[in-house]
């Protein structure tokens, strides 16, 4: 029998017509991939969800119920569902850890009010307002502020009057970590915005929050699942390191599944280069917010929202001009150069620019990457898109083998097969590389198609004649990032 069947035995008698289905040609052109995007962050004790058990979120009404209004969860899915409604988005919640204690900030406000006007407090970069009457002592401001603070349910933070100073309102974070050390206080953030007459206030920033959750705990529960894309709220170094372990495991030939992590650093120039120079992986991107109002884990979900939807429709288009809708620049004085921001990206820290419209757009989003395996420096992996077109190189070639000859033999070339038998060669499968590589080209994900083809090697393994060993350089398509031009003028 020259043909290989799968289904339709040799040894039957009864007649008649026998017709099976084989679906290992029916898919033509290069696959789709399905971005999964799972976004880490504290639940609180009021949310419904069971702590670190992945679930999928389809909106922000969703994620409230179930993390808690308030809780850095909910806060992240309203940003996420801003961002993109489409993606597939899912939450592993974690709970406070034990030993955590919560950041705590005050406001001192001093009076009385000389006039009338309006008090607009930012937390989180969220606006909190009171109207303010002439006459107003600080403490009945201080007492108005704080019902304001605490009739807003989403506000990360919850306000009491302290007890000795009345004037004083004291905020605490809702959950436990050193992320609520990034919770931005301030007053007055638009233009027009000031203080009534008379009325002065003293903000003393967020702090001595510590003790993030452990991500190990997270990652435990990840499954086989894959995750192609995760927003990751803590910048700690056990649980960077934690995660970029996994990532890079996943990574691997063995598993083969593909992540990426997206991380906000909230800080002074000094302390983002250092924040960058401390990381080298390919696996990750730190978005620097400078002194931005909005909070990290707020950066880090828009950044990977707004990243992965262009990435899964194209890996190796650049993502600069990008607009993140959930993030607030700094004050204009406080906004970093073009000299600063080309630092940033050489220590390891993308970048964004402020554009007419004061909008957080994307700059160049660069991966932690910087170090070869010597401690030298190495361009290779500069760019996200670098390991997002790997990443998709490699499925495509995956789901182009394992669909077509997922159940075929093999043989040498040469060999005199029927033409209908489920058999291999080394020649078909490098025929079907060079396919897959012009459409690859067509796609505009690849270059180069003469030098794939000369360097291309496939061959049957000399020790397991089972295997077939392929070595192929594919040239990856750049991005367009810098037009330089010198024009000599003449009068």
């Amino acid at each position: 029998m020259a043909i290989s069947f799968n289904t339709i035995p040799e040894a039957v008698r009864i007649p008649l017509a026998f017709i099976e289905f084989d679906n290992s040609k029916a898919v033509r052109g290069t696959p789709a991939i399905l971005y999964k995007v799972l976004l880490l962050g504290q639940m609180l004790a009021a949310g419904t969800a069971e702590a670190l058990v992945p679930v999928r979120i389809t909106s922000a009404a969703e994620a409230e119920a179930l993390f808690g209004q308030g809780s850095m969860l909910a806060a992240m899915f309203r940003a996420a569902k801003k961002a993109d409604r489409w993606l597939e988005t899912w939450a592993i919640p974690l709970e406070d850890d034990a030993a955590g204690v919560a950041a705590a900030g005050s406001i001192l406000l001093a009076g009385p009010a000389t006039a009338s006007g309006v008090l607009s407090l930012y937390i989180a970069g969220t606006r909190v307002r009171i109207a303010v009457a002439a006459g107003d002592t600080a403490a009945a401001l201080a007492t108005a502020l704080t019902a304001a603070i605490n009739a807003e349910a989403t506000q990360p933070v919850i306000a009491a009057v302290n007890g000795t100073t009345p004037a004083q309102v004291d905020l605490t974070c809702r959950w436990k970590g050193a992320t609520g050390n990034d919770i931005d206080l301030r007053l007055n953030y638009y233009s027009g915005e000031a203080l009534p007459a008379g009325v002065t206030a003293t903000i003393t920033a967020m702090a001595s929050g510590a003790a993030n959750p452990d991500v190990t705990d997270a990652i435990a529960v990840m499954g086989n699942v894959w995750w192609r894309t995760i927003a990751m709220p803590y910048t700690d170094t056990a649980n960077l390191d934690a995660l970029d372990a996994e990532l890079l495991d996943r990574w691997g030939p063995m598993r083969q599944m593909e992540g990426f992590a997206y991380t906000g650093m909230r800080g002074t120039l000094g302390a983002t280069s250092t924040f960058g120079l401390t990381r080298n992986t390919q696996l990750g991107t730190g978005m620097g917010s400078g002194l931005s109002p909005t909070p990290p884990w707020i950066w880090a979900t828009d950044y990977a929202m707004k990243a992965t939807a262009s990435l899964s429709i194209d890996p190796a288009r650049p993502l600069q001009t990008l607009e993140l809708p959930s993030c607030l620049p700094p004050a204009v004085k406080d906004r970093w150069t073009d000299e600063e921001r080309n630092l940033l990206l050489y220590d390891g820290i993308a970048t964004y620019t402020v554009n007419a419209a004061g909008k957080c757009c994307i700059e160049r989003e660069i991966t932690f990457y910087r170090l070869n395996a010597s401690g030298l420096p190495d361009p290779s992996y500069l760019d996200i898109q670098t390991p997002a077109t790997l990443g998709y190189w490699r499925y495509a070639v995956r789901a182009r083998i394992t669909q077509a000859y997922g159940r075929h033999k093999l043989a040498n070339d040469g060999t005199r097969f029927g033409p209908g038998q489920a058999i291999i060669t080394p020649a078909i499968i490098r025929d079907e590389l060079l396919a897959l590589f012009r459409e690859l080209e067509q796609k505009g994900l690849v270059e180069d198609f003469d030098a794939f083809m000369e360097s291309l090697i496939v061959e049957r393994n000399a020790d397991n004649r089972n295997r077939l060993d392929v070595l192929a350089m594919p040239d990856l398509v750049n991005q367009f990032r810098m037009f330089a031009m010198l024009t000599q003028f003449v009068l």
